[in-house]
Order: structure tokens, then C-alpha cells, then sequence
């Protein structure tokens, strides 16, 4: 019996719920970036065009998958989907040749409020600062997700601010 792999939505935002800024995050977090391979690496990994913009190139370790509706837009390393059904299809699919049991969503915001209905978890850096901004996530409803997890991160000479690591789980039906 082969089981769907689940979807993760992994994402920092900001206290006041920025996740970006005029195209790139507010904020300087490289001591998150190691807890981001460890959480996407050698998964299935959906992105907007915009946060593949920002990020500059194909994560290595991971199929990127972009969604956009720009006919012309084309990037080596990826795999363009035109839609969120082609999208997950794409991503479906690579979960399963590699028995991966987690399909990530790394954003931005319209990709996030798309697929949050069917993540079954999310991995959120709450950054403990409120920047400026023009991107946002979309609020965790408190009905549906249950905080199972909580680390303080302090910054370091490489941080702009405190963090901390917070995994939600989707609720189970009552």
C-alpha cells in the first residue's frame, strides 16, 4: 500500500506576520539556514516564481518545483508548473520515486494560502523582531493547528534577531 506523502509548509515570519519585503525576507537569520537544508533536503520542494527569484538559483539536494503563471518564465534545474494541480502532481510523483514521505512548501505568500488547507504540518522560524514589509502568512488558526513545539533560538554575530523553531500539527477532526 503506497501512503501520499504529507505536506509541510515551512516558513519564517516575522511577529507581525511579515515574510517578506519588497522580494527578499527583512531580516538575516544564517544560523536558520542549516535547520532549513535538514527540513528540505532530498524532498520535493514547491516555491512560487517570486521566492525562486529571490533565492537566485535551484536549491541543490532537492527537486524545485516553481509554480507561476508566466508562459515564458524558465529556469535551469526546475521543473515549471503552470498550475498548483501540475505543481503537486510534479511533486507527487518525485516524493514517490524517491520514497520521500514529505513534500515541502516554501512559499511565498499565495503559495502558502493555498496549499496551508492541505498541509498536515508546519515548521514556522518565528523571528522575533517586526520589520517592515509587504508579504505576509496567512494566520494560524488556533482551532486547526496545535503548537507541539517550541525552542528559543538566542542571535548570533550572524542573526538580526532572536528566533525560535515552532512545529504546529493540523488538528484531528473531531
Amino acid at each position: 500500500m503506497t501512503v501520499n506523502p504529507a505536506i509541510t509548509l515551512i516558513v519564517a515570519v516575522a511577529e507581525n506576520g511579515v515574510i517578506g519585503s519588497a522580494g527578499a525576507m527583512p531580516w538575516r537569520l544564517k544560523s536558520d539556514l542549516q535547520h532549513f537544508k535538514r527540513l528540505t533536503l532530498n524532498k520535493p520542494v514547491l516555491m512560487g516564481r517570486k521566492t525562486f527569484q529571490s533565492i537566485g538559483r535551484p536549491l541543490p539536494g532537492r527537486t524545485n518545483i516553481v509554480v507561476t503563471r508566466d508562459a515564458n518564465f524558465a529556469a535551469a534545474g526546475v521543473a515549471v508548473a503552470s498550475s498548483f494541480a501540475a505543481a503537486e502532481a510534479i511533486a507527487l510523483g518525485d516524493a514517490l520515486r524517491r520514497f520521500a514521505t514529505e513534500i515541502v512548501v516554501i512559499g511565498g505568500a499565495e503559495i502558502f494560502a493555498h496549499w496551508i488547507d492541505a498541509a498536515e504540518c508546519i515548521e514556522l522560524t518565528e523571528v522575533h523582531a517586526r520589520p517592515e514589509g509587504d508579504t505576509y502568512f496567512p494566520a494560524i488558526d488556533p482551532e486547526r493547528w496545535e503548537e507541539v513545539a517550541r525552542r528559543l533560538v538566542a542571535a548570533t554575530a550572524d542573526d538580526s534577531a532572536d528566533f525560535s523553531y515552532v512545529t504546529y500539527r493540523r488538528r484531528k477532526p473531531r
